[in-house]
């Protein structure tokens, strides 16, 4: 009896622990966030209203409403609603014709989008259940609501206005099933089970019904998900509505080019989007990385942008056409009244409103209509054929440079749009083949002409079907607007960023400060004292308090007071390793321009030593003592010792000395500089909105500019003119800040140097927006490379960069040496710029000229 008692005890343990098993596995559900009883859950979650998950009244209907034309329903996956869905919903769903809604598994939860959770569903591939699923809730909820009906996955960007053009060109009354229609590779044909006449839409570029399909089809959902021949549910789609709509997918060739699929994966769509693909489509599928949403809905607002300006000008030749018949004349018609009190243009220049300047936006296109006043204002063509020809360049023939690629690229692009606008109607297409030769001018003030001579390729294929080839002159004229001023903003609160971003950077509600780890020891002011851990600190600033609510009214201060732009302080922050002579020469310069004015300027040297010349390293160090006892101004030391130099390393040492919303500037121990500069500087650079990146004026060496060997032919006289001349005999009226500005000003001339459009070192730049893009990389070591990593991070970011010549930054001659010890790139870049400062090209035709030796050797026996 106990051996038996013993059994049956064993026997129920078992049996309960199965069904406790059995129970555990069916309520408990494991998602990626977190683990959920299943009652719980569906007692807690109520599923929203379809209409008020859309946004759509109950009696907004197709008669009255221009946004019920189409219904989306973009399938997705739990792991996917706060990327992809998130960019969908926030780029190309905003511009919809209609409305949209995300379709999930039952356990997904998206606060802020219109997410149905579909009853019963899962998130495993393939999504056949879904997308049947989801076709079911679209009439069961909306099927009276919307004409058509999309069915789209959450990778494909949808153009919504060429979306809205397409579908009201096609009858919605009748049965409709578009999209690129397929049959699968030769090998899938019989495993598709397919009749020789069926096909399917494939569902990643998008698939539409028209209502009259849906209807058909809805109601028989649950017997296609029973009769399922394949796991690809967009086949099965096809299927269930050739059975029971009577119709296929339709088969047409131009849904390849409006329903894009780019075949090349994850890389589709990341690389330049100025494509006739691309241009033409109306969905583009597959877009893998959410962030390229963002980037393709920005080009496509910029595409519209442009429309909207060509329309512009479009209406403004129409006025100015239509005012000339009237006699008005052009200076009159920004003041031409249509009737008494009613003007033709109500709002004037700096007006909100203001619609441009009519008697430049509304000139005719001609060729002729900017005359020069003398020969020399003339701007001659450049010739295009396999090169470009150019009389006015010191390479007359050269390859195409890449921006006049892409320039003639988009003009082609656009032509052709244009000629093919009315191809449907005429039954015939136009295709480009060949530029055979084309010519272009760019006139400063006045805009771009150009010619191009075009072989096309003629296609008709309505009526008599025929090709030819055929030529084409196009004659385009791009005009530029007349310059406007626009205040920018001084100092504004930093733009909104997103909240999960910030979570990310500061999990205490704070902005997170980058900390160097090599830089631990360095040598600079502490900013953490003994006053701020007793907090005499805080006990000041309160009695300050106290002391302005005390003051009168016109002696307060206010917290919002900022110093006025021209006094606001720079902090500039200068590398430094050896060269004690070159650093002397910059100090009198600091010492000309700062310390001898009231210009709030701080100086912060960054030292390291230079293990081959170690007596710089003091010297350098008593030059800085010297400096701040004879003016006792603000100069500070960050010692970084016998480091290996870096320069990143080295201004992020010195931005640590400053606070966050001070102006830092990045200078070189080469630069020359005067008060023009630092107004600029401060001018250029805005906090939260803008950095300033001077293209500085580069010295050639001095040797070359005024070498005999470089500048005449053997027995010439040269004669070196001096553009400066004309300010010497008006010493006497200068102020000392001009004459100041004089000593540091150098002649800026083809003859004397080059801006250096390909520097990036010297910068402008607030120390928070420095932080808020990451800073230097510091792992680059050496000479190079830092700078122009960090000119990208900030071009990709949200902050303007400001780009312009500079010709009070000037850099001062020195000969370069390039360490072989550089990184390849490093070290590429340094030969780059060791060439590009020697001299110039009209230098070395002279010195080759006059040594003809060089060009033609001669062998042993002197001949060449």
């Amino acid at each position: 009896m106990p051996r038996r008692s013993k059994w049956m005890h064993l026997l129920a343990g078992i049996v309960a622990g199965v069904t406790l098993g059995v129970f555990l596995i069916l309520c408990l559900r494991t998602s990626s966030r977190s683990v959920e009883t299943c009652p719980v859950a569906a007692k807690t979650y109520v599923a929203p209203d379809p209409l008020v998950l859309i946004d759509l009244k109950p009696d907004e209907n197709i008669q009255n409403s221009n946004r019920t034309l189409v219904f989306v329903g973009v399938m997705t996956a739990e792991q996917y609603l706060t990327t992809r869905a998130r960019a969908v919903y926030e780029t190309w769903a905003q511009d919809l014709p209609g409305r949209l809604a995300f379709f999930s598994s039952e356990v997904s939860r998206a606060p802020g989008l219109p997410l149905v959770s579909l009853r019963n569903v899962d998130d495993s591939y393939p999504p056949q259940k879904k997308s049947f699923m989801m076709l079911l809730y679209m009439y069961e909820n909306y099927g009276d609501k919307f004409e058509w009906f999309m069915r789209a996955d959450d990778d494909v960007y949808v153009r919504g206005d060429k979306l809205g053009r397409f579908l009201r060109s096609v009858d919605s009354r009748k049965p409709q099933f578009i999209g690129q229609a397929g049959r699968g590779t030769n090998s899938e044909r019989d495993a598709l089970a397919l009749d020789y006449n069926e096909n399917f839409c494939m569902g990643g570029p998008g698939v539409l019904m028209s209502r009259e399909t849906l209807r058909r089809v809805a109601p028989h959902v649950k017997y296609c998900l029973k009769h399922l021949y394949t796991t690809h549910e967009d086949v099965e789609i096809g299927r269930c509505v050739a059975k029971f709509a009577g119709v296929s997918c339709t088969w047409s060739y131009d849904m390849q080019t409006i329903l894009h699929h780019n075949s090349s994966g994850a890389a589709a769509y990341t690389g330049r989007l100025k494509k006739r693909e691309i241009h033409r489509a109306i969905t583009l599928h597959p877009v893998k990385d959410h962030r390229q949403m963002y980037r393709l809905h920005t080009y496509f607002k910029n595409l519209h942008i442009q429309s909207l300006r060509e329309q512009s000008l479009d209406l403004h030749r129409d006025i100015a056409s239509s005012v000339r018949e009237l006699g008005v004349k052009m200076d009159q018609v920004s003041d031409y009244e249509l009737e008494p009190g009613v003007p033709l243009f109500p709002a004037k220049t700096g007006e909100p409103g203001y619609l441009g300047n009519n008697r430049i936006l509304g000139a005719p296109v001609d060729f002729n209509r900017f005359k020069a006043d003398n020969p020399e204002d003339i701007v001659p063509f450049d010739f295009i054929s396999k090169s470009i020809y150019s009389i006015s360049h010191s390479n007359p023939k050269r390859r195409i440079e890449t921006p006049l690629k892409e320039a003639i690229d988009d003009i082609i692009r656009e032509v052709m749009e244009i000629i093919n606008g009315p191809s449907r109607q005429r039954g015939r297409v136009i295709d480009f083949n060949e530029l055979l030769y084309g010519y272009v001018r760019l006139q400063p003030l006045h805009g771009v002409d150009t010619v191009l001579d075009l072989l096309l390729h003629y296609r008709r294929y309505r009526g008599r079907k025929m090709t030819a080839a055929v030529r084409r002159h196009a004659y385009l004229q791009q005009t530029f607007a007349a310059t406007e001023i626009r205040e920018l903003p001084m100092g504004e609160p930093p733009p909104a960023e997103d909240p999960r971003v910030l979570e990310r950077l500061d999990l205490d509600g704070r902005n997170s400060r980058h900390e160097y780890e090599d830089l631990e020891d360095t040598e600079r002011d502490s900013p953490s004292s003994l006053l701020d851990r007793i907090k005499v600190r805080e006990a000041f600033q309160n009695g300050l308090s106290h002391l302005r609510n005390g003051l009168p009214k016109i002696l307060k201060w206010t917290d919002d007071f900022e110093y006025p732009i021209y006094d606001r302080r720079i902090h500039f922050i200068l590398p430094l390793m050896g060269r004690a002579e070159i650093f002397h020469r910059f100090m009198r310069n600091y010492e000309d321009i700062v310390l001898r004015s009231d210009e709030t300027v701080s100086l912060i040297v960054v030292l390291y030593m230079d293990s081959k010349k170690p007596l710089d390293y003091e010297n350098s160090e008593a030059l800085i003592t010297t400096y701040k006892d004879r003016y006792g101004k603000d100069i500070r030391l960050v010692s970084m010792g016998s480091r290996t130099f870096s320069r990143g390393a080295a201004l992020s040492a010195g931005l640590e000395l400053i606070d966050d919303d001070q102006l830092a500037f990045f200078v070189d121990v080469d630069m020359m500089f005067n008060h023009v500069s630092l107004r600029r500087i401060r001018i250029n650079t805005i906090k939260y909105h803008q950095v300033y990146f001077p293209i500085v004026f580069s010295e050639y060496n001095p040797e070359v500019v005024y070498g005999d060997d470089y500048n005449k032919f053997k027995g010439e006289t040269l004669v070196m003119k001096s553009d400066l001349g004309k300010y010497v005999a008006k010493d006497d009226q200068l102020t000392a800040a001009q004459l100041a500005d004089l000593k540091y000003s150098k002649q800026i001339t083809d003859d004397f140097g080059y801006f250096r459009q390909y520097g990036f070192g010297i910068l402008g730049i607030y120390k928070c927006d420095f932080m808020r893009v990451g800073g230097f990389d510091l792992n680059i070591k050496g000479w190079g490379l830092e700078d122009v990593q960090l000119f990208e991070t900030l071009i990709k970011s949200n902050l303007t960069v400001f780009r312009i010549a500079d010709d009070t930054l000037v850099h001062i001659f020195h000969s370069v040496d390039c360490d072989k010890n550089l990184e390849k790139s490093q070290f590429l870049m340094c030969l780059g710029t060791k060439a590009s400062t020697y001299g110039s090209d009209k230098h070395m035709y002279y010195y080759m000229l006059n040594h003809p030796e060089l060009l033609w050797p001669r062998d042993e026996k002197g001949a060449s």
